[in-house]
């Protein structure tokens, strides 16, 4: 959530924030008024209380006629004060729902835009050619002998995989790379659990927006989380994070689930878009004053293993209203698609300020007191995209596809025919 006592002081930064994301800024003005009627309210309560306890002890000293009318004074007050706090507890809920509906407000550098196409590139690496003998992802996987929707559909419907033989070494593959690439910078490996709480959910900003989007327990009370970023930005919920340790930097090793609510009919060939993918996270607990610098890490962290995949790609600039909830700035790694002769997005890096540590409750302590962390996630690998990416790349005219060293070298096949 937001920072209620920043919004009161400087009101105008939030609403210039929320409509780079195209957000309603009319939510701030709302929440200020709540807020002047919650603590109104809250002073009325603490008088009632005061004159309560004043009345108490008179009455304990008084005797015959006057003690019974402080009686019935006290009856009254009593009555007034429970109406007060009956409406406290109202203007503290109206505050609550507020501050869990606002976005995080995009930060300034954060390019205007409506959607995706507003979205800024900063940086292409290789080529973007599309031989004249081009198959899709799809078809590849299917000649390959590695990639099996129809059966997965019999199974569990629509948008589901099977991913076997040599698309299986590939992945744990990909995921060694990751492992190698990353852990010598403090990244520590993380296997979370994939079943969450709600308030796992509310604290890391997916829901109330993106409830939608959530696949869920109705026995349990559990959500299946769509990244990992949920139980890694969890993990230190309530905590009290040592300064001097920061940052944490956590690589999160799990399987996802997502609804794709609102894809009716989008990327409905092969595993670009399914409901079921394997993800390794990165995740970090920051000093505010150093997430900036840890946020040009993470996407220096995510071009590393792009190039060792020997992949075509670009960096953009994800504009303001491209943005989700949580994050006060994000970038896309979008790698080259042949089939399509555009990029499509690959990973993403998100600074998340302290909007997620507020709700959550993650703290350091600096001279200032306790102050929230910041935390910031971004993708090291998404299985079936960077699948999706190897296959149509490094594809060779017979079909062939001819995988880079860096995951030859961590048990990957160097060459995969079709069978």
């Amino acid at each position: 959530m937001i920072d209620l006592k920043a919004a009161r002081d400087d009101p105008d930064a939030f609403k210039r924030g929320l409509a780079r994301k195209g957000a309603d800024t009319s939510l701030i003005d709302r929440l200020l008024d709540a807020d002047r009627r919650r603590r109104d309210l809250q002073t009325e309560a603490d008088e009632l209380r005061s004159r309560q306890k004043t009345a108490g002890r008179d009455i304990a000293t008084a005797d015959g006629a006057s003690r019974d009318e402080m009686v019935a004074a006290m009856a009254a007050l009593k009555a007034e004060r429970e109406r007060v706090d009956t409406d406290l507890d109202a203007a503290a809920a109206t505050v609550d729902a507020l501050l869990a509906e606002i976005p995080n407000p995009a930060h300034t550098s954060v390019p205007e835009g409506a959607d995706d196409l507003d979205n800024v590139a900063v940086v292409t690496v290789g080529a973007t050619e599309t031989p004249p003998w081009l198959r899709d992802h799809y078809d590849m996987g299917v000649a390959l002998g590695i990639i099996d929707i129809e059966r997965a559909a019999v199974v569990s419907g629509s948008r589901f995989t099977y991913l076997s033989g040599d698309a299986v070494r590939i992945q744990l593959a990909l995921e060694r790379l990751v492992l190698d690439l990353l852990t010598p910078s403090g990244f520590v490996p993380v296997v979370p659990p994939v079943l969450v709480r709600e308030a796992a959910m509310y604290g890391t900003g997916f829901f109330p927006t993106d409830r939608h989007q959530i696949y869920a327990t109705d026995q349990d009370d559990l959500f299946l989380a769509g990244t990992s970023e949920v139980p890694l930005a969890a993990m230190h919920m309530d905590e009290i994070l040592d300064a001097a340790r920061l940052p944490l930097r956590y690589l999160g090793f799990s399987t996802c689930f997502r609804r794709e609510a609102g894809t009716h009919g989008k990327d409905t060939r092969g595993i670009f878009r399914v409901h079921q993918f394997d993800k390794v996270e990165m995740f970090s607990f920051t000093h505010p004053d150093s997430s900036w610098e840890e946020h040009e890490f993470l996407l220096a962290c995510e071009r590393r293993i792009f190039d060792a995949l020997e992949l075509s790609y670009r960096v953009v600039d994800v504009c303001g209203g491209d943005l989700g909830a949580p994050a006060a700035k994000k970038y896309d790694i979008e790698a080259w698609l042949p089939s399509e002769g555009r990029y499509r997005e690959a990973t993403s890096a998100s600074n998340t300020t302290d909007y997620q540590a507020r709700r959550l409750r993650v703290r350091t302590k600096l001279d200032a007191g306790n102050v929230p962390v910041h935390t910031l996630n971004g993708t090291a690998v998404a299985i079936g995209r960077a699948l999706t990416f190897l296959l149509e790349q490094h594809q060779r005219e017979d079909g062939s596809v001819a995988l880079p060293a860096a995951l030859v070298e961590r048990g990957a096949p160097a060459l995969m025919r079709p069978e």
